[in-house]
């Protein structure tokens, strides 16, 4: 494949990406049980048990969803938590499941370059150059020195030229 690989959200395992802060914009808050349900989730997902952290992910999007025990769940948190999510549909070649929660960790955090980054990629893969274009650019607009959108953002360009389809 010309494109780099997907990216998991910071702080969720090895990443090129920046780093976020591993408490919520600056504070705590949420309860215990939710930041452990999240802290579960990571662990699976960075030693590969993506069963489990596909579960544990969603058990804590329910819980931010539902508000259970006054939970208010970061937005951050959400963004990582669907984006995590995401790229384990897309190693399961779920392309539309993945893009979905994609899309919805960019609704929870517009300023959140990765999700941006791997929906592009899924929409380049499935021929979608214009919309993948779309996403590679506003990865780099909110952050630069994101080498990999860049790289993905002329290779797409380049086959989009060619009218090559993947």
């Amino acid at each position: 494949s010309p494109h780099p690989p997907l990216k998991r959200a910071p702080g969720s395992g090895r990443s090129t990406a920046r780093k976020w802060s591993s408490k919520c914009c600056g504070r705590v808050v949420w309860g215990m049980e939710c930041q452990a349900v999240l802290a579960e989730a990571n662990m699976q997902f960075q030693s590969q048990d993506l069963m489990r952290a596909e579960e544990s992910y969603s058990r804590f999007i329910h819980m931010c969803r539902e508000r259970q025990q006054s939970v208010k769940c970061c937005a951050q948190d959400l963004a990582i938590a669907y984006n995590n999510r995401g790229q384990i549909k897309y190693l399961r070649v779920d392309f539309y499941e993945a893009m979905d929660d994609y899309t919805l960790a960019i609704e929870h955090k517009e300023d959140f370059e990765v999700p941006y980054y791997n929906r592009g990629l899924i929409k380049y893969r499935l021929g979608f150059f214009d919309q993948a274009l779309e996403d590679f650019k506003k990865a780099l607009a909110l952050n630069p020195d994101f080498i990999d959108a860049r790289l993905s953002l002329d290779q797409t360009l380049i086959d989009k030229k060619k009218g090559r389809k993947q």
